[in-house]
């Protein structure tokens, strides 16, 4: 059972940064793609950025592209989302997912296993 596990939210300032991290248990990543989702109050889930465990293909959504990182550790299995020029409406509950598939985009459906999110809050 793959567990994953998501720590870094808090609350910051518009224009600050801060940095996600998922810890992930339960089988051997070496393929796959890893990714971060968002929701906001009253939104639909919404993918952020995505990263593959083989080859490190990265995709963005547009709205994070320039300020946000993903990244990956492939020894600790952690993944990692740097968050840099916040703005309030990055506030949302940001979820880590895992997919056997790779590059799985941005497509919920191809997720197999979510964490429990974690708060992000920026104040104008």
């Amino acid at each position: 059972q793959v567990q994953l596990v998501e720590s870094g939210g808090g609350l910051v300032q518009a224009g600050g940064s801060l940095r996600l991290s998922c810890a992930a248990s339960g089988r051997t990543f070496s393929s796959g793609t890893m990714a971060w989702f968002r929701q906001a109050p009253g939104k639909e889930r919404y993918f952020v950025a995505t990263i593959t465990w083989s080859g490190d293909t990265t995709f963005y959504a547009d709205s994070v592209k320039g300020r946000f990182t993903i990244s990956k550790d492939n020894v600790k299995n952690t993944v990692y989302l740097e968050m840099n020029s916040l703005k309030p409406e990055d506030t949302a509950v940001y979820y880590c997912a895992s997919s056997r598939v790779n590059n799985a985009w941005g497509i919920p459906g191809l997720y197999d296993y979510w964490g429990q999110g974690t708060q992000v809050t920026v104040s104008s």
